[in-house]
């Protein structure tokens, strides 16, 4: 007995005296299923114990290094060709399943993040059919900092699968699809791109001396709690809003709701839906002059052959201006809460009857003119069968309000992600940038060649390369004919996108105006863009 306690106690200080080697922390971007640059030293960072050992091998090749007073460390492992997979080692972490090939920061505000499920209506049987482990796609969460360049993007690696690829960019998607299939080399998307955000967002505060204004747009907002008190004024006053719009709505207060099939909506105005454009500006949208902001109401009865009673189906109702609420046969079956995205919703087919089927509309319109949008899909469909709900509804007001509470956005603010989602990924080496954001500087297309100048050049800086290549994705053609300033201000930003382009080197404008769709500043036919970024990619090394 007293031997065991001898040895038990030798043990204890054998292990007292050992070196404990913490565990390494490495970024987000770094992690299972990556994609690293082919044929470039291999760069890796991360976070330590102060004066830790750091040792990163990767095969036959292994390269240490010491983690600074603040814990902070990097090292380079040898180049990777093309292919894999391959497996690095980091002290106690492994990396697995590591890809080599050529990575695209893709970078942007809504028509880069759009995500493939918003096109499926021209895509979903490719989509559905196309698997590649060779296509790698790393997603940014939508993160903002006002006060540090940070050191880690938050997101995850996929390799694209069909169940993978609805949440991936539509643009990045079809963009790495085409250039791995012309060149034979895996293709890695980092993307990091918010729907609505200026090109200031994007850029360091350093790099914008030469616009005051941003910088203290940037300081007005820099104090936390004015912030936060913002935010919690904005809740309390669309709480209210919302409260009022409800309590006051005599579609949802009368005795028989305004969404049943019983409701008698016999002395309710007949309108056409969706219009011509501008149609309902001229009638129930507007006062003459003014839009009427608050709730409209919208019903429509249809016949439904009984062979498709008791069948699941599709309500598409386009585009809507500003939100919905849709209801079948008295039944709730979705909403929206902005104008964007299109209606899809699904009706179970427990609530399918043979014969009339009645479709209720709540549209809420917060600010500007309440419309459906035209050249849209609006229809009943089931199975391969469609009944149009286009032409005549039957229209009765709801309830009247103020425009809706007006919100801050702090992600607009300039440098605030650049902080958060650039910076942290600065050195890690890259193929390329692609970068298609302009939507939200229209009102400031006077200023947007310099700015698109000063953000390559800032983003060259910290990654180190001076012949970082960018391309630009110009701005698709949008508005309608007859809103020739609109359009005109659109082919003003497509000029100072074109010369931003011309007067950097390395720099590729990528056409994208005639992809464009009058009705949707978000235009479907991401794969010839995809394609056209590509080909630009692929010509640029011909150089």
């Amino acid at each position: 007995m007293k031997r065991n306690r001898v040895l038990l106690a030798f043990s204890f200080v054998v292990m007292m005296v050992q070196p404990v080697r913490s565990e390494v922390s490495l970024p987000d971007i770094l992690a299972d299923g990556m994609m690293v640059q082919r044929d470039v030293p291999v760069r890796l960072w991360g976070h330590a114990d102060p004066q830790e050992k750091v040792v990163a091998s990767c095969g036959p090749n292994n390269v240490e290094t010491v983690a600074d007073s603040c814990g902070n460390w990097s090292l380079e492992l040898p180049p990777l060709s093309s292919g894999g997979p391959y497996s690095i080692t980091i002290n106690s972490n492994v990396l697995e399943n590591v890809i080599a090939g050529d990575v695209f920061l893709c970078s942007g505000q809504s028509n880069m993040e759009l995500p493939i499920a918003r096109v499926t209506d021209l895509f979903a049987d490719e989509v559905a059919e196309y698997s590649n482990d060779n296509i790698r796609y790393f997603q940014a969460d939508k993160l903002f900092d006002f006060h540090a360049e940070c050191d880690n993007v938050k997101g995850k690696w996929s390799v694209l699968t069909p169940k993978t690829a609805r949440s991936y960019s539509a643009l990045c998607y079809f963009f790495a699809k085409k250039l791995n299939e012309d060149t034979g080399v895996p293709v890695g998307i980092i993307n990091c791109s918010w729907g609505g955000t200026p090109i200031e967002a994007w850029i360091g505060r350093e790099n914008l001396q030469a616009y005051p204004m941003a910088i203290n747009k940037l300081k007005l907002y820099e104090d936390d709690g004015y912030r936060d008190r913002i935010k919690c004024l904005e809740s309390e006053n669309f709480s209210r809003w919302s409260k009022i719009l409800y309590e006051t709505d005599p579609g949802i207060q009368s005795p028989v709701k305004w969404y049943v099939p019983e409701y008698d909506d016999s002395s309710w105005m007949a309108v056409d839906v969706p219009g011509e454009y501008g149609s309902a500006e001229k009638s129930w949208g507007s006062d003459g002059l003014n839009p009427i902001n608050g709730s409209h109401w919208f019903r429509k009865t249809i016949d439904v052959p009984s062979r498709l009673a008791g069948k699941d189906a599709t309500v598409r109702l386009g585009c809507i201006v500003d939100a919905d609420s849709v209801f079948f046969n008295g039944e709730f079956i979705g909403t929206t809460s902005y104008q964007y995205p299109p209606r899809i919703y699904s009706v179970p087919g427990n609530l399918v009857k043979s014969g009339k089927n009645q479709i209720t509309v709540r549209l809420i319109s917060q600010n500007g003119f309440p419309h459906f949008i035209s050249e849209k899909p609006y229809k009943f469909i089931s199975g391969k069968e469609e009944i149009s709900l286009e032409g005549e509804w039957k229209y009765n007001p709801g309830v009247r309000m103020t425009s809706g509470p007006a919100m801050e956005f702090y992600c607009y603010v300039p440098t605030v992600l650049y902080n958060s989602m650039i910076h942290p990924l600065a050195g890690l080496p890259l193929s390329g940038v692609v970068w298609y954001q302009g939507e939200s500087n229209v009102g400031r297309h006077n200023q947007y060649s310099s700015l698109l100048q000063i953000l390559m050049q800032n983003w060259r800086t910290v990654w180190d390369d001076s012949d970082l290549p960018f391309y630009v994705v110009e701005l698709a053609g949008f508005l309608h004919p007859s809103d020739k300033a609109g359009r005109s201000a659109w082919d003003k930003m497509r000029k100072s996108q074109a010369a931003g382009v011309a007067e950097s080197h390395n720099a590729w404008l990528i056409k994208n105006s005639d992809l464009g769709e009058w009705n949707d500043i978000h235009p479907l036919d991401k794969k010839t863009l995809g394609a056209r970024v590509a080909e630009a990619v692929i010509n640029s090394r011909k150089r």
